[in-house]
């Protein structure tokens, strides 16, 4: 991941904690029995990776949404409303179930990345962002996929 900064680099990556979390403890039966002992019931399998997703889309959109601030006129506007997708997709699709919700957020974050992908194209992110948000997003759609298809 060369030129990607430490600091979003590790932070990218500590973010990606609940995800990895939440699909070992699908997985593991076990480890699925300590995690709702120790820390409840709320912080094991989908459950975890369904809320944090939803606020993890969330916070994307205020991402995006400095990014717009970069810009002006007619394309500011087009960016400030292609940045509320992710949080409106996130409040709109979440909730209905598991494995609905799970798929829905997949949908979410690959949409996000398209986002990402025209807000680099336009020059409004940093030159190395689109190498970390590849990189989180495919381990955030692998992760959610143990609880939408295993």
């Amino acid at each position: 991941m060369s030129g990607i900064p430490r600091a979003p680099l590790f932070l990218g990556l500590a973010g990606l904690i609940p995800f990895i979390w939440g699909a070992l403890t699908y997985l593991n039966g076990d480890l699925n029995d300590w995690g709702r002992q120790a820390l409840g019931a709320r912080f094991v399998g989908p459950y975890i990776q369904l809320y944090y997703g939803a606020i993890i889309l969330s916070f994307m959109s205020g991402v995006l949404w400095g990014f717009s601030s970069k810009t002006s006129g007619s394309k500011a506007a087009t960016c400030y409303a292609l940045s509320t997708l992710p949080a409106l997709w996130a409040f709109l699709k979440t909730g209905s179930g598991p494995v609905s919700t799970g798929t829905n957020l997949m949908w979410g974050f690959g949409g996000l990345l398209m986002l990402d992908a025209i807000f680099s194209y336009w020059r409004l992110t940093p030159v190395w962002w689109m190498r970390l948000r590849i990189l989180l997003t495919a381990v955030v759609l692998a992760c959610l996929a143990v609880g939408v298809y295993l």
